[in-house]
C-alpha cells in the first residue's frame, strides 16, 4: 500500500508572477506530478487536504476549502528557521463517506508512524472521527483537545453509523476498545451546550473550559494544549467577525489573534501529533479573509513547530527543579515540576499500584497558579480530576 494510492495532486496553479523566493509557495515540496518519497527523512509537517463535507451539518461546500488555503498559505514568508514541509494534496471524497474516513484514517497513520505531523484541512468536523481512529492502528491512548463553542454530542442519525460534524464525539467516547484518556474542550459557549452534556463530562473528568474563561488571558489556555496528542480545531470557535466563512457562524468566539496564540502552543506541544482545521466554507469567503486566517493560523502553528523545546519526556532531570506542597490536611504531598529552558510548568500525579509498570507518576502540564494553589494547602482541580480518572 502506498499513501499515493489515497492522495490526489494539488491542482492549484501558482501566481502569474510566481512567488518569491521568501514565501512557503517556495519552500515547501509540492506533489503535483511524482509523489515525494516520505521514507526520504525529510520532512516534519505534511499539509493533507480532504475534499469530504457529505456529513458536515448545515456547511456543505466545506470540501473546497484545501485549495482557498493554500492559495494563501503559499504566499506568506516563511519564518526564521528552514521548513521542511510537504503538501502531499488531497483525499478526494470516496464513494461512500466510510471509504474517506479510511483513506484519512490510513494516511494519518502512516504519517505518525513516519514522524511527519500531519496538518489535515478539511472537510467537516466528522473528520476528527477518522483522524482519532489512526491512533487505534498504533495502539497509543489519545488525550484529544477540541477547540469549538459546541461540543458535538448530538443524537444524529442522518450521518454513516451516526457521525456528523455535530455527533462525531458519540462516536469517539463510545469506541470499543476506548484509546481515550482525556477530552478537552476549548472556548464552548454555555448556551449551546445543553445541562445534560456537562453532566457527562463532569462525571467522565473531562476538561471542559469556557470562552469566558480566556477573557483576561489566552495564556490560559497553553497548558491544556500541551496535555493534547491531537486536536481538532472547528473554524466556527472563532467569532464571525474575524471567520466568516461557515454556515454556522456566531456572533461570539475567540478573536482571530487569539486563534493564532492557540495554534502557536498547539505547534510547540511536543506531544502533538496531528492536528486537523475543520469547517472553512469557501462558499461564504467572498473577500478571503477566513482563507488568510487559516493560513495566518497554520502559519503559527509551523512557528512553533520550529520552536519547540522538546521537554518531552521531561529529561534530563538536571534540565528541571522539582518543588513539594503539602495540603492543609496532610493527606497528599504534591509533586511540581519547572522547566529551566521554558519556565513551564507539569504536576506528578500517582499512578495506582500496579497500573504502570514503567512509571510512578503521570505528568500533567499545569500553570504557576496551579503550583501557588496546592503551596498555600489546596488541592488543584486538575490534580484531582486526574487522580480520580487514573483510579
Amino acid at each position: 500500500m502506498s499513501l499515493s494510492d489515497f492522495l490526489s495532486p494539488v491542482t492549484y496553479t501558482s501566481p502569474t508572477n510566481g512567488f518569491y523566493t521568501s514565501h512557503l509557495g517556495s519552500k515547501l515540496e509540492i506533489y503535483n506530478s511524482d509523489f515525494p518519497d516520505l521514507e526520504s527523512n525529510t520532512y516534519d509537517i505534511a499539509i493533507v487536504g480532504v475534499q469530504e463535507d457529505r456529513n458536515a451539518i448545515n456547511n456543505s461546500g466545506t470540501a473546497l476549502s484545501a485549495d482557498h488555503f493554500r492559495e494563501k498559505f503559499y504566499a506568506l514568508n516563511e519564518g526564521n528557521y528552514s521548513t521542511r514541509i510537504v503538501d502531499l494534496g488531497n483525499i478526494k471524497a470516496g464513494h461512500t463517506v466510510s471509504d474517506t474516513y479510511v483513506a484519512l484514517k490510513l494516511v494519518v497513520t502512516e504519517l505518525i508512524i513516519m514522524n511527519i505531523l500531519p496538518v489535515i484541512i478539511g472537510g467537516g468536523q466528522d473528520l476528527t472521527y477518522p483522524q482519532f481512529m489512526a491512533y487505534e492502528e498504533l495502539g497509543q491512548k489519545v488525550d484529544l483537545l477540541v477547540v469549538d463553542s459546541h461540543f458535538d454530542l448530538d443524537d444524529d442519525p442522518e450521518g454513516v453509523n451516526g457521525t456528523t460534524s455535530h455527533s462525531y464525539l458519540n462516536r469517539i467516547f463510545l469506541h470499543e476498545p476506548n484509546y481515550l484518556f482525556n477530552y478537552s474542550n476549548i472556548g464552548y459557549q454555555t448556551y449551546f451546550v445543553n445541562q445534560e452534556s456537562l453532566k457527562v463530562m463532569d462525571k467522565l473528568y473531562f476538561d471542559i473550559h469556557r470562552l469566558g474563561d480566556f477573557s483576561s488571558s489566552i495564556t490560559i489556555a497553553e497548558p491544556i494544549i500541551r496535555n493534547a496528542n491531537m486536536i481538532s480545531f472547528d473554524m466556527a470557535a472563532i467569532r464571525s467577525s474575524d471567520a466568516v466563512a461557515n454556515a454556522n457562524a456566531t456572533p461570539n468566539g475567540f478573536y482571530g489573534e487569539e486563534a493564532c496564540q492557540i495554534c502557536r502552543y498547539a505547534g510547540m506541544n511536543d506531544k502533538l501529533s496531528s492536528i486537523g482545521f475543520y469547517e472553512f466554507n469557501p462558499e461564504y469567503d467572498h473577500n478571503g479573509h477566513t482563507a488568510l486566517l487559516l493560513a495566518q493560523m497554520v502559519w503559527y502553528f509551523v512557528d512553533g513547530f520550529y520552536n519547540r523545546k522538546k521537554e518531552h519526556p521531561l529529561l534530563p532531570k538536571s534540565q528541571y527543579i522539582t518543588f513539594r506542597a503539602s495540603l492543609k490536611d496532610g493527606s497528599h504531598e504534591l509533586v511540581f515540576v519547572k522547566s529551566k529552558k521554558s519556565d513551564r510548568w507539569w504536576m506528578q500525579v500517582p499512578y495506582p499500584t500496579g497500573l504502570s509498570k514503567n512509571e510512578r507518576h503521570h505528568l500533567v502540564p499545569c500553570r504557576y497558579e496551579d503550583y501557588q494553589l496546592a503551596n498555600s494547602g489546596e488541592m488543584p482541580d486538575l490534580w484531582w480530576r486526574t487522580y480520580l480518572k487514573l483510579n
